[in-house]
Order: structure tokens, then C-alpha cells, then sequence
């Protein structure tokens, strides 16, 4: 299956091994890989900000860069913002067919490896203890909840641990990061609290946003735990 690959900014400029890692994986589930360089935001960032405009002209350079064929992105914030907020943005527009049929083809990793291409297991290796983080973005923008904890339990040499209140929210959420500082860094406290009451070594998630805010507080901290995206556990041993 030929299949587009769809970045989101902040792993193309902050983390952009956790992209080629995807690849390796969409390449050993048997896709053909394609990659368009010029491509750079969905819009979500200006969208959340309240500057639609600017959303919509960031969504509109997207529309023309896509192609016929499957999506998939490493995050499920952008999955989110092309399936749900284009509604706002494009509804009724001249954009108004291509962005529904972007909708349908548009998949984050899990879900498409999972739902897509029925595939659970890939020949991956990482050994330890692991707990899943269910970000926000994936379980009420995607509805994703079992298929990565599908594709976490064939990885050879891994336990996962579920921890206490994983569908709560990590603290990031954009902004609010930023403008409820005091309050976000509580909740990262407590999320990363209830990871390591598990035992585990690795705390999961398919947003790198929520991975990015989580290691930000460890890192600081020094705690013994290391936030790995869903992307980078399945390369290992590919």
C-alpha cells in the first residue's frame, strides 16, 4: 500500500527521529513511503490560539500537498484537527470536498497499522516495564484507546502496566501550558507520579506533545523514567 506520511511541526523541529522511526515502521508493515518535504503545519497551533484565518490558510497549503492515498501521522492532535476543527474551517467552502475526502484518509499510527492493515505485531524488541499515557487528543478527537496497547503488547521483552488514571489529562493542552503554568506542571506532576507507582521504566504515548511536556517535568526532577513515543518503541529491533 503506497502511503503519505504527514509530520506535525514541533516532532519535525524538536524530535525528528520519532518521524523516521514511523517510516521504519509503516516500511516493515509493507507500505511504500512518501514523504512531501514542503509540507508543514495542519493549523491546529493558530486554530487553538483563536486566529482562524491564519488556521485556514495554514490548512488550505496543506489540501494542495496531499495526495489520493493514505495518510498517517504520528500524532493524534493533528489526526484530530483535519478530521474534527476543518469542519470550521472549510465547511461549505470551495475546499469543501477535498477536506472531507482528507478526513477519510487521514489515520494516525496505531489506528492504521490496527485498523487499517490488521496488523498487531511486527517483529519489535524492547525489554523492561511500560505504561501507556492516553492523551487527550487520542481518545476524544480519534477514539483511540486499544489498538497501541495492541501493538505494545507483541512487543518482545516489554510488560506494560496500566497506571492509575491513565486517561487523565498530562497538563499540556497548548497554551494552557503557558498561561496556567502553575496548574499545568501539577498535573504533569501527578501524571508522572502514577507512572512510576507501576514500576515502569518507559511512559508511552502516541502524542509527542503530551512526551514532551511529561519529560520536561522528569528531566528536571531527575526521576528514572524515560517518555518514549509509540513510534520509537516499535522501531526497536526492526
Amino acid at each position: 500500500m503506497k502511503v503519505d506520511v504527514f509530520i506535525p511541526c514541533f516532532i519535525d523541529q524538536l524530535r525528528p527521529e520519532t518521524a523516521l522511526n514511523m517510516i521504519k515502521v509503516l516500511e516493515r508493515a509493507g507500505c511504500q513511503v512518501n514523504y512531501n518535504a514542503e509540507q508543514t503545519c495542519c493549523g491546529q497551533a493558530a486554530f487553538n490560539a483563536g486566529f482562524w484565518d491564519d488556521a485556514r490558510e495554514v490548512g488550505e497549503k496543506l489540501l494542495h500537498e496531499v495526495s489520493n492515498n493514505n495518510m498517517v501521522c504520528p500524532g493524534a492532535s493533528c489526526v484530530g484537527m483535519i478530521r474534527n476543527s476543518y469542519d470550521l474551517l472549510f465547511q461549505n467552502s470551495s475546499y469543501h470536498n477535498k477536506y472531507r475526502q482528507l478526513q477519510k484518509r487521514t489515520f494516525e499510527l496505531s489506528e492504521f497499522l490496527v485498523d487499517v492493515l490488521k496488523v498487531t505485531q511486527l517483529g519489535s524488541m524492547l525489554f523492561g516495564k511500560a505504561t501507556y499515557h492516553d492523551s487527550c487528543s487520542a481518545l476524544n478527537e480519534c477514539k483511540i484507546k486499544s489498538q497501541p496497547r495492541k501493538l505494545l503488547k507483541n512487543v518482545q521483552g516489554l510488560e506494560l502496566i496500566e497506571m492509575k488514571d491513565c486517561e487523565t489529562c498530562c497538563g499540556f493542552g497548548g497554551t494552557f501550558t503557558i498561561k496556567y503554568e502553575n496548574i499545568s506542571v501539577a498535573m504533569a506532576e501527578q501524571k508522572v507520579e502514577n507512572a512510576m507507582a507501576t514500576g515502569a521504566e518507559y511512559l508511552i504515548s502516541t502524542d509527542y506533545a503530551c512526551l514532551m511536556h511529561m519529560d520536561a517535568y522528569i528531566k528536571n526532577k531527575n526521576i528514572p523514567i524515560k517518555a518514549l513515543h509509540l513510534a520509537d518503541v516499535l522501531a526497536q529491533g526492526l
